[in-house]
């Protein structure tokens, strides 16, 4: 498993009873996960203390009850800054076990001969995005919802990476791969984390399942010859690395490389294991 554990301002403290209990800088929130089917003793003493909640609803989604929580506050990775803020669905504005593959992708960037021209698709809040920014590339960030391309502005700002070479779009990604590739643009690296159920700016509809797989086909043609990675990243049960895995080998097998997949997942403080959080397939160059 790919760990993130490099954070010190977010940590995992504990998690029973399909719920998991997160310090987020000097805040502790209760939070549903799916994967936490066990029940074992809450003993740590955030769950009484804690500062907000996240209750999951018998007939879907959910609300918050707080506590003691302002409505929006910032924790640091390594250089970089995030502004969070609890909203629908239990989301604070960031995935922290992503940061294993940021710095997958930063340490990439940082080691290559020349520029790198990054196209992060379904971008979020754009933890990638900074990332590969911080490390030096030009950054294409695209996402189908404006109020979270304006969220990955202010982390930017907050990062100070405002002025980095970075351009913002809101649209609806398979269609903007289209047209670049209509356009001729290529990459020297993609990545993409697609939800499992979305819609586009204009009600396009998406299902991880049925198109992931096209999506990959697509986005080969805006590689450049020598590409330096491709990273594919999943939260839907049916994906598992290993199927990740076969994707890139089929439509990435033109190229010098290699190709790894894993789950991703955080540690737990109260128990020393870890916590899975997703999976991620990654093509690498190879003798660069």
């Amino acid at each position: 498993m790919w760990l993130a554990d490099g954070w010190k301002d977010y940590e995992v403290l504990d998690c029973s009873g399909g719920e998991k209990l997160e310090r987020w800088g000097d805040y502790v929130l209760v939070r549903p996960d799916p994967q936490v089917i066990w029940n074992t003793p809450k003993t740590h003493k955030g769950w009484k203390r804690r500062n907000a909640h996240y209750h999951r609803s018998s007939q879907g989604g959910g609300e918050w009850e707080f506590f003691d929580l302002p409505k929006q506050w910032s924790i640091r990775y390594r250089k970089l800054t995030f502004q969070l803020k609890p909203f629908r669905f239990k989301h604070t504005g960031l995935f922290p076990e992503q940061a294993v593959n940021w710095d997958w992708c930063a340490d990439k960037i940082r080691r290559a001969a020349g520029p790198v021209k990054v196209l992060n698709l379904f971008a979020y809040t754009g933890g990638a995005t900074l990332s590969a920014a911080a490390a030096g590339a030009q950054v294409t960030h695209v996402d189908a919802s404006k109020g979270m391309v304006a969220w990955a502005k202010e982390n930017a700002a907050a990062s100070g990476l405002g002025n980095a070479p970075i351009r913002w779009l809101v649209d609806d990604c398979v269609k903007f791969v289209e047209r670049e590739i209509r356009r001729g643009n290529v990459y020297d690296a993609i990545i993409m984390d697609p939800p499992s159920y979305g819609r586009g700016p204009k009600g396009e509809v998406w299902k991880i399942e049925e198109l992931i797989h096209d999506l990959i086909r697509l986005c080969r043609r805006l590689l450049s010859d020598e590409p330096l990675f491709f990273l594919v990243n999943s939260y839907t049960t049916g994906l598992q690395p290993a199927v990740l895995a076969y994707m890139l080998h089929m439509e990435l097998k033109q190229y010098s490389g290699m190709v790894t997949a894993d789950e991703i997942g955080l540690p737990v403080k109260a128990t020393g294991l870890t916590l899975p959080c997703g999976a991620a397939g990654r093509f690498e160059r190879i003798g660069y």
